[in-house]
């Protein structure tokens, strides 16, 4: 008698309203989709769409909603959006259905798939998209389900559902359209129920992921081999392992009005600068973007515009163990999920010489592997220069090092050489990344043999510029940051073509601006180049030696952190027989 009643509501024109006795505890909500005041005697349900309408009544429908919410705002944004509808979930399956068509493409797209079931007496929907959907526990809850007293589902099926029947930990209840949407299309499956304007989204959900290998930008000889993977659920339970403290916050928000990517921002409370946290907080809660397909690259120059600056002003890790060691030391880490790089703020230009081999040694070993990278750098940055005004301009050249100079300089200028080499290293290093990996040794066995032997006999390349270009491009490499690696280049090259033009002064000229730019430069307000530029002596002292754990009893002024003591120095002794507590110096 029902159904028969629903039908001809639809049939009539002008639309009707149904009015039925109220469950217990159910909010009244008038056919615009606004919460009423709760009646004594009937409640009013949600106006029945006029499915035969045509399209452009819905639109203009949907429209005429927006025009009021524009006016009462005065914005006049009038773009139908799904995360500005504010449309209550729907009292009958039908109805929703015809809203999934609508919003999401329920039977257009094949991957989202609605369940329609009976329990008891009541009619159930389970939506879902079949990529996420994990099918254990999704049949665990039907069987549960299925199992259940009519009885018990009857009487108020929206509660026997959620706090008795649902076997799962992770059930949250929405009452719009559009939160439950946004739900699916993150993993969990929505359970509506026929005529309850609330639905239950149960995070059972499994994304395709593959294993936590040690990540090949970070190797290290000894040491743990688990990295980050595409999945934010798993990083961030990495970072926690590693620091159990009540205190480590972890922050969710979504960025991007189509991709919703869920972005992770972690530190620790009592140590990371409150400033810091929410101007962090704050630029990506107010970002205005469709997405972020590429994560958090996109995201970095979005929350730090600097399109024209080659050097990196934040450090990505792909190791949980590094990210742990700047958490405690007052950073502030962005983990955005489908990427397996983690971003650090701020960071300065000596975080990114930085190993996790060095602290996998003792300190005189680290200390020497740390060197031993700080001449490789300094190499890859000024070896080519010095050399090419030694050739040019032999004034310069002490006398111990008359043997370094070509005899002959080749059919093509030195300076060619070096861009050409440059350009060259560059073609390796994108071939090399898109060949196959079978045929890298061939290809390696191509640059190095047939192009660069040949290439010398035939006088287009001199041996001392393939010899000293080598020995920069191996201090290249030998930098753990890849990205300064890549800003290093760019400035010795503007080093070389400085020196051809202007030969000594330019050099000098050159590396000045260079020092000034870096010295203004700027990461998340914190000078780039400290602890050189403003000088800070503990800061400078960490950076030059690997100090013993024991030694690190404060944190870097940096970060400004809010406690600032690594080990206490008054420690609490076990309760002697007495029962009291003694404490020493």
């Amino acid at each position: 008698m029902m159904r028969k009643l629903m039908d001809e509501i639809r049939k009539s024109k002008p639309r009707k309203r149904l009015v039925i006795p109220p469950r217990e505890n159910e909010i009244e909500i008038d056919p615009q989709g606004n919460i009423m005041p709760k009646l004594t005697s009937s409640s009013v349900m949600p106006e029945e769409v006029d499915h035969s309408s045509s399209h452009q009544d819905s639109k203009s429908g949907s429209d005429s909603k927006n025009k009021s919410t524009d006016d009462s705002s005065g914005e006049g944004d009038k773009e139908e959006n799904l995360d500005n509808d504010k449309t209550p979930v729907l009292s009958t399956l039908d109805e929703i259905k015809q809203y999934l068509e609508q919003e999401t493409g329920f039977n257009s797209s094949f991957d989202l798939i609605m369940r329609e079931m009976v329990f008891g007496s009541v009619k159930v929907g389970i939506f879902y998209a079949n990529g996420f959907a994990k099918d254990s526990v999704l049949t665990d809850i039907i069987t549960r389900l299925s199992y259940a007293p009519e009885e018990t589902i009857g009487r108020n099926p929206l509660f026997a559902i959620n706090e008795l029947l649902l076997p799962h930990i992770q059930v949250k209840p929405y009452s719009t359209m559009a939160e439950i949407i946004g739900q699916v299309l993150s993993g969990s499956t929505a359970i509506f129920i026929e005529g309850e304007s609330t639905a239950l989204a149960v995070d059972a959900k499994v994304f395709p992921a593959r294993t936590t290998e040690e990540p090949d930008l970070e190797r290290v000889v000894r040491g743990s081999r688990d990295g980050f993977i595409e999945t934010l659920l798993t990083n961030v339970t990495l970072i926690r392992r590693r620091i159990r403290d009540p205190k480590l916050k972890l922050e969710i928000m979504q960025v991007g009005r189509r991709t919703k990517t869920d972005v992770c921002m972690a530190y620790i409370d009592d140590i990371a600068d409150p400033e810091l946290v929410k101007a962090m907080r704050s630029k990506i809660e107010e970002l205005q973007v469709d997405g972020l397909p590429f994560a958090e690259k996109e995201l970095e120059e979005m929350i730090i515009p600097q399109p024209f600056n080659p050097y990196p002003t934040v450090r990505y890790s792909e190791r949980p163990d590094v990210i742990a060691t700047h958490l405690l030391e007052g950073h502030v880490a962005v983990v955005v999920d489908t990427s397996p790089s983690v971003m650090i703020l701020p960071t300065t230009f000596f975080h990114h010489v930085q190993h996790a081999e060095e602290y996998r040694q003792n300190t005189f070993m680290g200390t020497y592997l740390r060197w031993v990278r700080f001449l490789g750098i300094l190499a890859s940055l000024i070896l080519l220069p010095l050399w090419y005004l030694m050739v040019i301009d032999p004034i310069h050249k002490p006398e111990a090092l008359n043997f370094i100079g070509p005899e002959k300089t080749g059919h093509i200028p030195i300076i060619m050489q070096f861009i050409i080499a440059e350009l060259g290293i560059d073609l390796l290093r994108m071939a090399s990344v898109h060949t196959p990996s079978p045929l890298t040794v061939t290809m390696g066995l191509v640059a190095a043999i047939l192009i660069g032997e040949i290439a010398v006999k035939t006088g287009l390349f001199i041996n001392e510029v393939i010899l000293y270009f080598a020995i920069a491009s191996i201090g290249m490499f030998s930098t753990p940051s890849y990205e300064l690696g890549l800003a290093n280049r760019m400035a010795r090259l503007l080093f070389l073509i400085a020196v051809s033009f202007y030969k000594g002064p330019g050099l000098v000229v050159a590396v000045t601006f260079w020092l000034l730019f870096l010295i203004l430069l700027r990461s998340y307000n914190s000078p780039y180049m400290w602890p050189f530029i403003p000088f800070n002596a503990m800061g400078f002292y960490s950076i030059l030696i690997r100090r013993p754990i024991k030694n690190n009893k404060t944190r870097l002024s940096l970060t400004k952190p809010i406690d600032s003591t690594r080990q206490p120095s008054k420690q609490e002794k076990s309760p002697d027989s007495s029962g009291n507590n003694n404490q020493k110096s």
